[in-house]
């Protein structure tokens, strides 16, 4: 589940805090002080549904968000984990959930599904990881397509978003591909969170 995880690391320091320091992470997020303080009541809950530590482990976060230990659950423990270090600290928590904030910059979304789908941190999204993106989600939607119709998929993919020709995807190929498809990052909002 490592290797699947992708590129991710945040570009700012994570500070170990406290309860009291909301307006710390307010200051940091895209969230509100009031937000960061209702925040912590659905933080409280979930870090003392099994192990009451102020800490969410990985079974509370699998428990609370999907009842069972799917592949979808273990990547998104991991991706809020992101001292990994096998909990997830309030910070953590707060610093994830600000990516897919209504008012979290479209810049920074575009560029966060990069860094996931960046699954060997290349700097780019080679043709392999794509193709095992694409096996995953249709993992994930219980779908099955042939070899021939996956590898169709892959192809015209690389041929719309390469436009280096160099057989990958870069950075700003990745912006023109999400430009011409906006629909690519529709999932990275999450209205509920205002």
């Amino acid at each position: 589940m490592r290797s699947f995880m992708g590129c991710f690391h945040l570009k700012k320091a994570v500070h170990k805090l406290g309860s009291g320091d909301h307006a710390i992470l307010a200051s940091e997020t895209t969230f509100t002080v009031n937000e960061v303080e209702a925040l912590h009541d659905l933080y409280k809950k979930l870090s003392s549904s099994i192990i009451d530590d102020g800490l969410i482990h990985k079974e509370e976060f699998q428990l609370a968000l999907f009842n069972n230990g799917s592949k979808q659950s273990l990547l998104l423990f991991d991706l809020f984990d992101l001292k990994q270090n096998g909990v997830i600290e309030f910070g953590e928590f707060v610093r994830s959930l600000s990516i897919f904030h209504p008012k979290a910059p479209e810049a920074e979304k575009v560029a966060f599904v990069f860094r996931l789908y960046d699954l060997r941190c290349t700097g780019y999204i080679e043709r392999d990881e794509l193709k095992e993106l694409v096996l995953a989600l249709l993992n994930e939607l219980d779908l099955t397509l042939s070899n021939d119709a996956v590898e169709a998929i892959v192809d015209k993919t690389i041929m719309e978003a390469d436009l280096k020709g160099d057989g990958r995807i870069d950075p700003e190929e990745w912006k023109e591909l999400v430009a011409r498809h906006p629909s690519i990052i529709k999932n990275m909002t999450v209205p509920y969170l205002t």
